[in-house]
């Protein structure tokens, strides 16, 4: 059987769980934000821009690319396309701080970017879906709706960041409390899911995981590079670097598997993309993170940025 014909699918009640818990992890993600974050990213919005450029512009473009050079069927091409137009993913702040690098940038980062996807996610991935033939066909076998989309990530993402938001705003103490505990629980159980999904699947992830390791493993690496160096031609100090790499290289894969399954039926290239990567960017980043954390960040591009930041 093609990896193209693959159905993963989970019944009604396990998908609208899992539903629940991508807007449980981005509650949590909201409680330790305040509207402060946002302004300091207004104040000194260089490495801010640059980041979120590199995430929703720079990212799905090389993708393409990536795609066109590979060419992958038609399914793993597709989840390559959603994957890099997600946000960037819950842990990408603990591996910031972890690195030694700019953690408000990233949280600022973090924030901007779930908002933005709110819009830049659908249509990020309909716009590079659409300009790559095979891809273009399984598009217009589905019937998706962009406000239907819209509307599925506004209440995944953009419900549970204004709800946190202002818990934390009118009950800090108790958004300092619930914070780490609600984050790890809702962590543990999206992993469960993704667990459960492979073991009801095993043959056909078996059989078809080889098909997106490598392709997944690139583009990852790939979206590490752009955030770095991108960052580095245009003169940002290595703190912020460091922040904007790992915000670009670790995507929410998280919210990528909740379209698949609600929009594409759980195709099953798409759905090995996105599993792949929910499991292989905590691997890479880790190991980035690690190697940065060992060195002291160089900040000898400009002081007065650095004072900014």
């Amino acid at each position: 059987m093609g990896i193209d014909t693959i159905q993963i699918n989970f019944n009604e009640t396990a998908l609208l769980i899992m539903n629940i818990v991508i807007g449980f992890i981005m509650f949590g993600v909201a409680l330790d934000l305040q509207v402060s974050d946002f302004k300091r990213s207004l104040k000194t919005p260089k490495p801010a821009l640059i980041g979120l450029a590199c995430q929703f512009l720079l990212l799905p473009a090389i993708t393409f690319v990536l795609v066109s050079i590979i060419q992958p069927i038609p399914s793993i091409a597709l989840g390559l396309f959603l994957v890099a137009a997600c946000p960037g993913g819950n842990l990408s702040n603990f591996l910031t701080h972890y690195a030694k690098g700019n953690t408000p940038l990233s949280i600022s980062m973090s924030a901007i970017s779930t908002v933005m996807a709110i819009v830049m996610t659908p249509l990020n991935t309909m716009f590079w879906a659409s300009l790559y033939g095979p891809t273009k066909e399984i598009m217009t076998s589905f019937s998706i709706s962009v406000v239907d989309m819209f509307t599925t990530i506004f209440f995944m993402l953009g419900l549970p960041l204004i709800v946190g938001m202002y818990i934390r705003k009118v009950m800090p103490k108790f958004a300092a409390r619930f914070n780490q505990i609600m984050m790890k629980l809702s962590i543990v159980i999206f992993v469960l899911f993704v667990i459960v999904m492979v073991a009801n699947n095993f043959d056909a992830f078996i059989d078809n995981v080889g098909a997106v390791v490598w392709v997944v493993i690139i583009q990852n690496a790939l979206a590490i590079c752009i955030g770095y160096f991108a960052s580095r031609a245009l003169k940002v100090v290595d703190r912020d670097r460091r922040a904007i790499a790992i915000e670009v290289g670790i995507q929410n894969s998280g919210l990528g598997l909740v379209l698949i399954f609600n929009f594409f039926g759980g195709l099953g290239g798409m759905a090995l993309v996105a599993a792949f990567w929910g499991i292989w960017h905590i691997i890479s980043g880790l190991i980035i993170a690690t190697y940065w954390s060992r060195r002291a960040p160089d900040n000898t591009v400009t002081v007065h940025q650095e004072v900014h930041t």
